[in-house]
């Protein structure tokens, strides 16, 4: 539940932990009444916008912290409000006690995302830079941040705006012609209507294509190891993250929980997840991990089949690759342990798709990590390229390009004017949920609360 808009929220804009500094953010009309209060330096309420200030914190006669405060007047602010930020040593105690003199003298705890949704709310920017924010404060690798940079700098917004104006003009004329409805007139041409149409869903298409790349760029892949126990997952997980995180046991069925890590490669996340072996089982706590094996595999996004070359035939890898493939899931299927394993069988192997490899001498496990990243390769984000990384937007893309399809029908079937501007206000309401134009509470209550606190 948000405040009151005037009142004055607080929250640390940095991380908890112990720390060189941190940084307290407040943001409100009386914003220098209440910090003041509670600092003894120079006269805050006389500052000029983007000043700093040395001074100390205190509770009462007690010196809590020295700080330096940092100004910014309405509307020269993140929030475009008055706010305040307090730069003070970094220990937990020392930010505990700052924040609770502040909520003594008038301010509230901040909820997560109110200083963006303020931002949003006073015309800082639009709804989808404002999640781009959250974008870049969780970018995890280069082309993550260079994609939430354009998106928060308005290039993805001036699409959708351009968009919007577009068609604002032609259903403002479908409306016009309603209103003279018994005149037989008709202000929108239908030619250029269409046309107009056609030239905004392959825009849109564009975009919703793009989210293939987008949705990767911002959430990685989730890559599962899958196969039979003692098939080396565990082995080949830890050679791929350089580090030994899960436990490898020549006893089949160790593995019995999911375990993962990430590693980037190619500027590219990937999430990988070693799974308890599939097979049948009676020990309950193993097949709860099979169980859990099975739902990955149905989230997956790129599945690591291994198998253990050792102990295979060449029917057996024909029947193992064919589950797999039937799943629909991309799916890479890796020869393990072919240090031991025949050559002949070994030939075999590669000549059905798989990749050999041994996980436990680290023979091959570049091809294996060149063949990863070919199935995901991403082109290196660029400054001003559009890509849509918001499953949000994606989904409001989508139900736009529906309705303009339904209007595109219409034209062509020449049913009334009345039917095509309800599929045409469809399309821009849609639109409009992108940028912030057309919102609810609960619409902006899902996204910025999600946000870090202090953000």
């Amino acid at each position: 539940m948000m405040h009151d808009p005037d009142s004055v929220i607080v929250a640390p804009a940095t991380p908890p932990g112990v720390s060189g500094i941190a940084i307290i953010r407040l943001s409100g009309k009386e914003v220098f009444e209440v910090v003041t209060k509670c600092f003894r330096g120079s006269d805050l309420s006389r500052a000029t916008t983007h000043t700093i200030h040395f001074g100390s914190i205190v509770d009462g006669e007690t010196v809590i912290d020295e700080v330096l405060v940092s100004v910014f007047r309405e509307p020269h602010s993140f929030t475009k409000e008055n706010s305040i930020e307090i730069s003070c040593h970094g220990s937990p105690v020392v930010v505990q006690r700052i924040i609770g003199s502040l909520l003594q003298h008038g301010a509230s705890l901040a909820e997560p995302g109110e200083f963006t949704r303020r931002a949003f709310l006073n015309g800082r920017f639009d709804l989808a830079q404002a999640e781009a924010v959250a974008d870049l404060i969780h970018a995890e690798t280069d082309n993550a941040r260079q994609a939430a940079i354009n998106q928060m700098r308005g290039g993805f917004s001036a699409e959708i705006r351009k968009l919007r104006e577009e068609l604002i003009h032609f259903a403002s004329l479908i409306e016009l012609e309603l209103d003279f409805g018994e005149e037989d007139v008709e202000f929108a041409r239908r030619d250029e209507l269409k046309t107009l149409i056609i030239k905004i869903k392959t825009l849109i298409v564009r975009l919703m294509e793009s989210f293939r790349d987008g949705n990767v760029i911002k959430n990685g892949v989730a890559t599962v190891i899958a196969g039979k126990p003692n098939s080396g997952k565990s082995t080949l997980l830890n050679a791929l993250l350089k580090e030994e995180k899960a436990i490898v046991s020549e006893i089949p069925g160790t593995t019995r929980d999911v375990i993962e890590d990430e590693i980037v490669l190619d500027g590219v996340r990937f999430r990988f997840i070693d799974t308890a072996g599939l097979r049948d089982t009676q020990d309950v706590v193993e097949a709860i991990g099979v169980g859990r094996t099975r739902e990955q595999l149905k989230k997956a996004s790129l599945v690591l089949h291994l198998v253990d070359l050792a102990q295979s035939t060449v029917d057996g890898l024909e029947k193992e690759a064919a589950e797999f493939q039937a799943s629909g899931v991309p799916v890479i299927h890796v020869a393990n342990k072919m240090d031991l394993a025949d050559a002949l069988l070994v030939r075999a192997a590669e000549s059905k798709g798989f990749i050999p490899i041994s996980a436990a001498k680290q023979t091959h496990l570049k091809e294996l990590e060149a063949e990863i990243v070919k199935r995901f390769h991403i082109e290196k984000v660029k400054q001003g390229d559009v890509v849509v990384t918001n499953s949000r937007h994606y989904e409001a893309l989508r139900l736009t390009s529906e309705a303009l399809e339904r209007a595109l029908n219409g034209l062509d079937s020449k049913i009334t004017g009345d039917f095509i501007a309800m599929d045409v206000r469809q399309a821009l309401h849609y639109l409009g949920e992108i940028t912030g134009e057309i919102t609810t509470d609960d619409l902006l209550g899902n996204i910025f609360s999600k946000f870090c606190i202090g953000k």
